[in-house]
């Protein structure tokens, strides 16, 4: 694990989960930093704060080079959020395509478990945009098996990472 991505704050899944970036073996995260902001980008893409997950995302992905699954997730995850945000914001449904396409590239080889993510439905739902951009409605990003929404904390998060 690299120490820049250390922190031994951040809680283990739930339950008896080991999804893939959790090292059940040595009771931690191999990036405790990314799994933080994957937690805080899924809620705030849940509660419909595309930008604010974008960067959540982003922010994270810079810690990780090019090649390595961290950052091809991270930035697939980008490329979601920046997808939503075209489509929600400026309902601009080909510049959501694109993004997606972009993303689907970028996700295409991660576990589908990846830090608590369901990337197969990540996947799946991002394929039917393509075809019908109706199937984001509604939808939600799953982690640890929940669909959950941001909190102050969330939007705490990203402030303090952005200062």
């Amino acid at each position: 694990m690299a120490d820049h991505t250390a922190d031994p704050s951040v809680d283990p899944p739930p339950g008896s989960a080991s999804p893939t970036g959790w090292n059940p073996d040595a009771g931690r995260w191999d990036h405790a930093t990314l799994r933080e902001a994957t937690v805080h980008g899924v809620r705030l893409y849940n509660a419909g704060a595309f930008h604010e997950a974008h960067d959540c995302f982003e922010l994270e992905w810079y810690n990780y080079g090019s090649g390595t699954t961290e950052s091809q997730f991270l930035h697939g995850m980008v490329q979601v959020a920046a997808g939503a945000y075209k489509h929600f914001d400026f309902e601009n449904d080909d510049g959501m395509r694109s993004l997606f396409e972009t993303a689907l590239q970028y996700l295409h080889g991660v576990p589908n478990d990846f830090y608590g993510v369901d990337l197969l439905d990540v996947r799946t739902t991002l394929t039917n945009a393509l075809n019908d951009p109706a199937a984001l409605e509604g939808w939600r990003i799953v982690v640890d098996d929940a669909r959950p929404e941001a909190t102050e904390a969330d939007f705490a998060y990203i402030e303090a990472l952005e200062e």
